[in-house]
């Protein structure tokens, strides 16, 4: 079983596209294949209720088909702070909630791979964040760093709060935001600075092309 948190280095870094990537090796390994994204902000209100555009494409990647609200319990239509969003609606997002519906998929999946929102220490209310998610589900992290200036920094501080949340770092993607001179450099630098393993290095891509450059660890 392979069961990863997918974070961030911020909002904007590509997540969603490395999540969806990680879904498609767990599959081709043959595992049945699951998804969360536990908190959504920026969700669209559609005839079947309030809808992620990231949830959705995690959605469609499963091998395992799930109810929606499994899959994004939280989902908030504001594309602002999680726990601004939930403030406004006067909801309150709760971690036995969140706990519950991965217990759920869980049971139906080999391969579960979650996805935050925005970067590691994104508030989602009541003095908690979506780092406190990933730790609630003991899960090892994926950290995705959005190469582009200054990103070497945000990638260090993530991996000290990683660190210091007790959760192991499986490993790290360097994932072109936008074209950088100094990209090889960026992350030959992060390679002697982090310990864990790089998954991989993804270039920019078009919006409709897929990642092809992962791996997992043996």
């Amino acid at each position: 079983m392979t069961r990863l948190f997918v974070a961030g280095t911020d909002t904007d870094v590509g997540k969603t596209r490395i999540s969806v990537a990680l879904m498609q090796l767990l599959a081709a390994s043959g595992m049945r294949v699951a998804a969360m994204k536990p908190v959504a902000s920026g969700c669209e209100l559609t005839t079947q209720g309030l809808r992620n555009d990231d949830a959705l494409q995690l959605i469609e990647q499963a091998t395992v088909a799930l109810p929606y609200e499994v899959v994004n319990p939280y989902a908030f239509e504001p594309a602002i702070a999680p726990h601004i969003a939930a403030e406004q609606v006067d909801t309150q997002i709760e971690m036995a909630v969140i706990q519950q519906q991965f217990d759920a998929i869980k049971q139906q999946a080999d391969g579960i791979i979650v996805e935050g929102a925005g970067g590691w220490l994104v508030p989602i209310g009541g003095g908690q964040t979506l780092a406190d998610v990933a730790v609630s589900l003991d899960l090892p992290v994926v950290l995705v760093v959005g190469i582009r200036l200054g990103c070497i920094n945000h990638a260090l501080l993530t991996v000290e709060a990683i660190k210091r949340s007790g959760l192991p770092l499986y490993g790290w993607v360097a994932n072109h935001v936008a074209e950088c001179t100094e990209s090889d450099a960026i992350i030959d630098t992060l390679k002697t600075m982090i310990s864990r393993p790089c998954l991989g290095i993804v270039p920019v891509l078009a919006k409709t092309e897929a990642v092809t450059s992962l791996s997992l660890l043996n």
